[in-house]
């Protein structure tokens, strides 16, 4: 069987990133007032989820700088639903992947599953928040907003789902999951507005970032202005969003999934695929094979997502934490995510049997895209046909002619 050559290129992508955080962070503080809101002697959570974002240790710190410059006291709460296992330790764990430490950020983590009643729905939905968030003299509901990827809707991931399945815990999770995608995409900011209204919520803290994962937007929103301005930040997140360079795809290699990079370990904007009852599939991209090749190590051994691939390699499944995993796509009632594709011995052998299944397609001249994840994607490797059709456009940059694949002695791809 003859691999076809490939070219590593580099996109250029819009970008305007934030140069001064702590500058910005103050600003914003300013904007909301929190000369009024902040008193000396109050103890004040923040928000921290399970997601990679960039500059997430120095916000949260600078942050914590704010509240602390007005006589208060800063805590982090972890907000991530299930995640970490659904237990408080893991829940630590999965923030310190993430950098966020209490040396790094100055601040103390108070990690717990416990959580309060605040109240409920018109629909009759309960509404958890955190014991810790609760029993604080104000929240600050930090977090990314951008596209969802379970959903497309006017909320999608932001401050609403924040204040509902973060700070509601594995409790919250579960109750809005019930209701499969009509729970998460339709009841839950209904969920976050209640969490709010009904806690001492002091404003949101919205993070956007560009197509670089370079932080882009920085905003504090007063409560009251949360429904309006959040879903425009998630248009301009939307416009700012990366994505591979051609919309076919024989087979996609993912060189690494994992919580960090996505929700879901591989991002379904990206990737195309979704896999979840009653949402229809998106028409691009269109691939036909995906092969996932490792698991991050923020994951914890959490492989959710893996179910969104054909193939994978015996690296990648020798690492699943089955408990953390099961815990994870049970709570959401997605299983389709957590169903283990054909396992091969390495990239080699998985990229050999997804050419073998590539019907009618000459393997030289078969349309295959590397990637590092579905979080990184300025620099990746095409095959020459892809290369061919995209060398010239202005926002292509040639970093490698196209040339022979190499493996290592295991037959994995060399790292990117």
């Amino acid at each position: 069987m003859t691999f076809p050559k490939m070219a590593k290129i580099k996109q250029k992508f819009q970008t305007n990133p934030i140069q001064n955080i702590q500058k910005v962070v103050a600003e914003q503080f300013a904007k909301v007032g929190a000369d009024d809101s902040i008193k000396p002697g109050m103890e004040v959570a923040i928000t921290v989820g399970s997601r990679g974002i960039a500059n997430i240790p120095l916000i949260v710190k600078y942050a914590g700088e704010e509240v602390k410059k007005r006589g208060a006291t800063p805590f982090i709460i972890p907000a991530m639903g299930s995640h970490g296992g659904a237990t408080a330790e893991g829940q630590i764990e999965v923030l310190e992947g993430l950098g966020v430490t209490e040396e790094a950020t100055g601040c103390e983590i108070r990690s717990s599953m416990d959580v309060v009643e605040v109240g409920q729905t018109d629909d009759g939905v309960p509404v958890y928040t955190d014991q810790h968030a609760y029993n604080a003299d104000g929240i600050i509901v930090m977090g990314r907003v951008k596209a969802h990827t379970d959903f497309k809707s006017t909320f999608e991931s932001g401050i609403l789902k924040m204040a509902s399945i973060g700070m509601g815990k594995h409790k919250q999770a579960l109750a809005l999951h019930t209701y499969g995608i009509k729970g998460i995409r339709d009841m839950m900011p209904d969920v976050g507005r209640v969490a709010i209204s009904n806690t001492n919520t002091l404003f949101g803290f919205a993070i956007v970032e560009n197509a670089h994962e370079e932080t882009t937007i920085l905003e504090a929103i007063l409560p009251q202005d949360i429904d309006d301005r959040e879903p425009k930040l998630l248009t301009e997140s939307i416009e700012l969003m990366p994505s591979i360079p051609v919309n076919e795809m024989d087979i996609l290699v993912v060189d690494e999934i994992g919580k960090n990079y996505s929700g879901t370990g591989m991002d379904t904007n990206i990737i195309g695929r979704i896999r979840v009852l009653g949402v229809e599939e998106p028409e691009l991209p269109s691939v036909k094979y995906l092969i996932a090749s490792d698991l991050s190590e923020a994951s914890h051994g959490n492989a959710l997502g893996i179910g969104l691939a054909d193939l994978t390699t015996k690296r990648l499944f020798e690492k699943i934490h089955f408990q953390a995993m099961n815990e994870n796509v049970i709570t959401s009632t997605f299983l389709d995510r957590a169903k283990i594709p054909i396992v091969l011995d390495n990239d080699q052998k998985a990229l050999q049997a997804a050419l073998r299944a590539n019907w009618g397609v000459d393997d030289e001249n078969a349309r295959i895209v590397r990637i590092p994840n579905t979080l990184h994607i300025g620099e990746l490797y095409v095959s020459e046909v892809i290369f061919n059709e995209i060398k010239d456009q202005e926002r292509i940059e040639v970093l490698e002619e196209p040339k022979d694949m190499e493996f290592d002695e295991a037959g994995y791809f060399y790292p990117m």
